[in-house]
C-alpha cells in the first residue's frame, strides 16, 4: 500500500475514535507530523522522536497490518499526546502516566475492558503530583509491558519541576493540561 493512502485511511479511522482520534488527526495535520515504520527489538508499539516524528514498530505492525487494529490508533494518540505535552514532560512519568490513562481510556471505551490486571490499576492511580503514585505507575507500567520498559528511568516531574522538587521540596501547584 502506498504511504500516502495508508496514511489517509489512518486519518479516517482515527476520526472514528470520538473526540481524542478527532484532537489527534487535526494535530497531525496541522504540523504535518510523519508517522512510520520503524523496526525495534524493544516490546514497545510505538514511539514519538526529537523531530516529532511517530513511528510504529514493524515487528507489530505494518501497512497491511495496522488499519484494523484498535491498538495502533491508541497507540498513535498516546504519542500525540507526548508531542502535545513537550520534551520535558514527555520524558517524564508524570507524562507517561497522563499518555497510558488517555490510550487506556480510549481502549476501554472500545472493548469494554482493559487487557491486564496492572492496567485496571494505573487507570485508578490519580494523575498529580505524589511522587508514591508516580512510582506505583511506573511499577504497573512495567508490569504490564516488562522491566524491558524503562520507565524507572525518567523523572517522575517533568524536568524543571523535577529540579525544583530535589533542590527545594517545591511540589507543583497545578496539573499541566494538553490539548
Amino acid at each position: 500500500m502506498e504511504h500516502s493512502t495508508w496514511l489517509n485511511s489512518l486519518f479516517e479511522n482515527l476520526d472514528k475514535f470520538g473526540e481524542e482520534g478527532q484532537a489527534a488527526v487535526k494535530y497531525l495535520r496541522e504540523r504535518r507530523t510523519k508517522i512510520g515504520f520503524k523496526k525495534t527489538k524493544s516490546s514497545i508499539g510505538a514511539w514519538w522522536t526529537i523531530t516529532k516524528k511517530i513511528n510504529l514498530n514493524s515487528l507489530y505492525y505494518s501497512y497491511e497490518k495496522s488499519l484494523d487494529n484498535t491498538r495502533v490508533f491508541t497507540l498513535i494518540i498516546h504519542e500525540v499526546r507526548h508531542l502535545q505535552q513537550g520534551l520535558f514532560t514527555a520524558l517524564s512519568v508524570y507524562g507517561e502516566l497522563d499518555a497510558w490513562q488517555l490510550e487506556w481510556s480510549i481502549y476501554h471505551r472500545m472493548h469494554g475492558k482493559y487487557p491486564h490486571p496492572a492496567i485496571e490499576e494505573l487507570m485508578d492511580l490519580e494523575l498529580g503530583w505524589d511522587r508514591d503514585v508516580l512510582r506505583r505507575a511506573v511499577q504497573l507500567m512495567q508490569a504490564y509491558a516488562s522491566k524491558a520498559y524503562r520507565a524507572d528511568l525518567l523523572p517522575l516531574y517533568p524536568l524543571g519541576k523535577e529540579i525544583a522538587f530535589q533542590l527545594f521540596r517545591k511540589v507543583p501547584d497545578r496539573l499541566l493540561k494538553f490539548e
